[in-house]
């Protein structure tokens, strides 16, 4: 039950139209996703891969969202509207994010092993946001709406765009300084050897 009353609250808070507890449980289609994916990961963890493939395209079905079973999602984590959001097999997305709907954290299609993106812990990825590949979305970043992320966003960041570029630090506006996210992907590689 802890878990259910977690993620209740988690919507209460964060979603000003969620009234009561029940009307969240019965309608969000957020709610019903995160719990057919907890089944579907433990399926798939115990090597049940098909059965756990079944159980997750079921519930696409019923939620428009797909969650693959190899994805891990931790608690915490509150998908508003959700509709035609997609998690892909090797995502992470940590504590305390919010995915609206629409958002893709997809793979490449070139990359092996770990191929879709990690969204760290308190990130806001807004509706129709595009992230592919294996990247991170650094801590408490944000990710505006219909924007397209192809390299690493940092941590205390807004992006916004396609593609993506950082327009806010901690929440300060960069000025007439926005960079594309290569250019300090570079310049924090070239910087850590120093």
């Amino acid at each position: 039950m802890g878990w259910w009353k977690e993620t209740i609250d988690i919507v209460k808070v964060n979603d000003p139209a969620a009234r009561t507890s029940l009307e969240v449980l019965l309608t969000y289609p957020g709610i019903k996703a995160l719990a057919a994916h907890r089944l579907s990961h433990f399926l798939w963890r115990h090597n049940f891969k098909l059965l756990a493939r079944m159980h997750s395209q079921f519930w696409r079905f019923w939620t428009q969202i797909e969650i693959h079973p190899g994805a891990q999602i931790a608690e915490g984590v509150f998908i508003d509207h959700g509709s035609g959001l997609v998690i892909g097999e090797t995502a992470i997305v940590e504590k305390g994010v919010m995915l609206y709907h629409g958002v893709t954290l997809g793979g490449t299609g070139k990359d092996l092993g770990k191929r879709h993106p990690t969204v760290r812990e308190g990130a806001l990825v807004s509706a129709h946001s595009q992230i592919i590949g294996p990247i991170e979305i650094g801590k408490n970043a944000k990710v505006g709406a219909a924007a397209v992320v192809l390299s690493d966003v940092p941590e205390d960041v807004t992006v916004v765009g396609v593609p993506a570029k950082i327009v806010r630090i901690h929440g300060e506006k960069d000025g007439p300084t926005i960079k594309n996210l290569e250019e300090i992907r570079e310049e924090s590689y070239y910087s850590s050897k120093l």
